[in-house]
């Protein structure tokens, strides 16, 4: 006899599912079960999701709690999902992603099939060459602050699929659990960290600035990633105005301009002469900034460039840093060190590289002196050596240019040859 299911959903989906989400591993829920403990049982539970699901009587658990330190300052609250609570909500974004992908606008970039941060940096630096003026937005605590009502009536617009609609509306309002075990209920926000929540969150921005921005200022480009987002403009005034057009456009749709981080930056360079109090800011890592650039015919001149900003440097540096490879690897050897950074380093390479390469090598050469300085910890003839010891590593990057990652990209120290 076939289960009689209020929804049809099938189980093969819930399958790939939870293979999607294994492959982007994650931390424990509020259950404490892990990948390889929700794998002792892979039938059962995956079973349980399916039949909870398709009748309607799936409740998601509360999400845990963890507070980590912006690198800007400040906590940003990650809301971990149990691992079922994760494939349960990867079934609902597989049915309705495909829906909502055409109709997003082509300039959101954030959590999108075959769209990237890089993507956006791209974009945005050809654009600052065309436009003279940037609006650089920062939204106020967003994730916490959509307001329900408005992303439910958003989904509602775009399927009238009813389980879909069910449990988007339970995971907006699953309490968060704190450390001590306390539950915080919540009438507004979507957890940042749930599979589903950058969708929600795309979905809500495209109503309330994206497409809005092509309705109001047809003429004007914009970049959007996630609730990073930066408007070129043609001149101050026009800036000026469109700025407040937006922070009352987002007071509408409940959310707020940070009064501190929301800015108007004029993108100097040879040909642009005025003057003006901010002419860099920060977007997906990268600064923008005036930098010096060579034209084709070997000239210098001054471009408004990207580059590998301050935090991101900062945020590089305190991870060497926190590597202690003198202090608490004195017994590995270098093959040992280059498994422990080689993965993290071609990461780094990959994104920051990516424009204005030099000032993101010159932040990787402290690998290198983290790794001489490893050298002065192990071997007692370059105890006390600084530049004895960036020689001898220098000439071990000689011999065996493939041995890290880094060397193969070219950052080798010196030989004192």
């Amino acid at each position: 006899m076939v289960e009689a299911k209020s929804y049809a959903i099938p189980k093969e989906m819930v399958r790939e599912a939870y293979r999607r989400v294994k492959a982007n591993r994650g931390a424990e829920g509020v259950d404490g079960q892990s990948l390889a403990a929700f794998e002792e049982d892979l039938e059962g539970n995956l079973y349980k999701i399916w039949n909870r699901m398709s009748s309607g009587s799936y409740l998601p658990p509360a999400v845990r709690l963890v507070e980590i330190p912006k690198r800007s300052g400040g906590i940003r609250q990650l809301g971990i999902p149990t691992v079922a609570d994760r494939v349960a909500q990867t079934v609902v974004k597989m049915e309705l992603e495909p829906v909502l992908e055409p109709v997003f606008h082509p300039d959101s970039y954030g959590y999108r099939p075959g769209r990237s941060a890089l993507d956006a940096v791209g974009v945005a630096r050809k654009r600052c060459w065309t436009s003279d003026w940037v609006i650089d937005l920062d939204i106020k605590a967003f994730f916490d602050s959509i307001p329900h009502d408005l992303i439910e009536k958003a989904v509602a617009h775009h399927t009238d699929n009813r389980w879909i609609r069910l449990y988007v509306g339970r995971w907006l309002r699953v309490p968060l659990e704190r450390e001590d075990g306390r539950h915080e209920e919540r009438t507004k926000g979507t957890p940042q960290g749930g599979v589903i929540s950058p969708l929600l969150a795309n979905l809500f921005l495209h109503y309330a600035f994206d497409g809005w921005m092509a309705r109001k200022y047809p003429g004007l480009q914009f970049e959007r990633y996630a609730d990073d987002a930066i408007v070129h403009c043609g001149s101050l005034a026009q800036a000026e105005r469109v700025l407040e057009a937006i922070r009352c456009r987002l007071l509408e749709c409940g959310l707020e301009l940070h009064p501190e981080k929301t800015r108007i930056v004029y993108c100097k360079d040879s040909n642009r002469h005025q003057e003006y109090e901010r002419n860099r800011f920060d977007f997906l890592g990268f600064a923008f900034r005036p930098r010096w650039a060579k034209d084709r015919w070997g000239r210098f001149f001054v471009s408004f460039l990207p580059a590998i900003s301050d935090q991101a440097a900062k945020h590089i540096r305190q991870t060497i840093r926190e590597w202690r490879m003198a202090t608490a690897r004195g017994n590995q050897t270098l093959a040992d060190l280059a498994r422990l950074t080689d993965a993290t380093v071609r990461g780094w390479m990959d994104y920051y590289g990516r424009f204005y390469r030099w000032k993101c090598v010159q932040v990787l050469r402290h690998l290198n002196e983290a790794l001489a300085k490893w050298a002065r910890w192990k071997f007692k003839g370059l105890r006390g050596h600084r530049r004895k010891s960036v020689h001898w590593l220098g000439r071990v990057a000689q011999r065996e240019p493939n041995l890290f990652a880094l060397w193969q990209l070219g950052i080798r120290p010196a030989t004192g040859k």
